[in-house]
C-alpha cells in the first residue's frame, strides 16, 4: 500500500478511473519512479525530482509538472484545456491521452536535467 493508494481511497469513482489510468501511464514511463506526497499532492519522483503529480477536483481532474513552466512551455499543445500556470485540468469527457502524459513527463524530464528548481551558485 503506497500513498497514493491512501489518497485514492477517498476518490470519488469517476475520477478515481482517471487518476489510476494516469498513474498506470506514469509508471510505464517512469519504472524507477517513487511514488509520494508533496505539497499535499500525490507524486512521481525520480532521483529525488518531482517529474508529475495529480489530483481529483470537483468536475474532474488535475495534472501538476510542479513547475511554474512546463505548461507555459506546452501552452500551444494543451490550448484546448483549462489550466493555470501549475495545474492542467482534464476531465472523463476530455482526459489526458498517452501520447500527452509522455509530452508532460518528458518536458518536465528534461527542464530537470537542464537544472530547473536547483539554485544557482555564484
Amino acid at each position: 500500500m503506497t500513498v497514493i493508494d491512501d489518497y485514492l481511497k477517498s476518490v470519488p469513482p469517476a475520477q478515481k478511473k482517471l487518476l489510476e489510468d494516469l498513474r498506470k501511464e506514469m509508471h510505464r514511463l517512469l519504472p524507477d519512479c517513487v511514488e509520494a506526497i508533496s505539497y499535499n499532492l500525490p507524486c512521481f519522483k525520480v532521483d529525488g525530482e518531482v517529474v508529475g503529480g495529480f489530483a481529483a477536483t470537483k468536475s474532474g481532474a488535475s495534472y501538476y509538472p510542479f513547475s511554474g513552466s512546463t505548461l507555459q512551455v506546452l501552452q500551444h499543445e494543451f490550448a484546448d484545456f483549462s489550466q493555470t500556470k501549475g495545474a492542467l485540468h482534464f476531465t472523463v469527457e476530455k482526459p489526458l491521452t498517452k501520447k500527452q502524459i509522455k509530452l508532460l513527463v518528458d518536458t518536465k524530464l528534461q527542464q530537470i536535467a537542464e537544472g530547473y528548481g536547483k539554485k544557482k551558485t555564484k
